[in-house]
């Protein structure tokens, strides 16, 4: 069964938080996704291994992506701090290597409608889903 079909709740959940930073940020372009994305898969690669993850220090506005985004997957691993700040239906808690393999799925996605559309190539194509 293909990721998509089994975790769509997580794919959507992640690509809403990313794409509510750009609704604010209309300056964000794919490649400030794309390093924020590099950088929570190498925090929850570190997690499934079971090593304490590297201090992230990114700029912006890759950073608030970092941040909204990491929300949303904490929240879907349901950890109690991350769910004060997120609003969305819950549909069950994940496994961090659940939310790795989504990271890894959006990361391929933002890479794949970037050379295809160019700097903003993702965020155009999933705004047009994710309101």
């Amino acid at each position: 069964m293909a990721l998509e079909d089994v975790h769509l709740d997580v794919l959507q959940n992640i690509e809403f938080a990313i794409v509510n930073v750009y609704q604010k940020q209309r300056d964000l372009r794919d490649i400030d996704v794309m390093r924020a994305l590099d950088a929570l898969i190498d925090v929850y690669r570190a997690e499934v291994r079971g090593h304490t993850p590297k201090e992230i220090s990114l700029p912006e506005p890759e950073g608030t992506v970092f941040q909204r985004t990491k929300e949303m997957c904490d929240f879907r691993l349901g950890r109690p701090e991350a769910a004060t700040c997120i609003q969305v239906p819950f549909e069950g808690e994940k496994t961090s290597s659940d939310i790795l393999a989504c990271l890894r799925k959006i990361r391929r996605s933002v890479d794949r409608w970037n050379k295809r559309r160019g700097q903003q190539g993702y965020l155009q194509f999933v705004s047009e889903f994710v309101k």
